[in-house]
């Protein structure tokens, strides 16, 4: 049975790192080039907006990642006492 967790952190990280490299991006390509003031607007509000979105990506990512390792952590400590179980009767 596979953890759903595990697999939302890691979809969830890959995206959110390719929204914030993207936003990151915008803001490099603004800083070396010169555009018209009447597009710079567009331009950050893009670049904040890829930025805002990775770091709420990241943020899930890792709640995702606690969760799974929660649900592993539980799985591992009720198979050992339930060998421990038999052991005694």
């Amino acid at each position: 049975m596979t953890n759903r967790h595990r697999q939302k952190y890691i979809t969830r990280l890959l995206i959110g790192l390719a929204f914030f490299s993207c936003g990151m991006m915008i803001v490099y390509y603004l800083a070396l080039t010169n555009s018209r003031p009447d597009e710079w607007y567009l331009w950050v509000f893009g670049s904040i907006m890829l930025i805002n979105g990775g770091v709420l990506l990241l943020g899930s990512a890792v709640i995702h990642k606690v969760k799974s390792d929660l649900i592993r952590k539980q799985k591992s400590k009720d198979q050992s006492s339930s060998s421990k179980k038999y052991e005694f009767e």
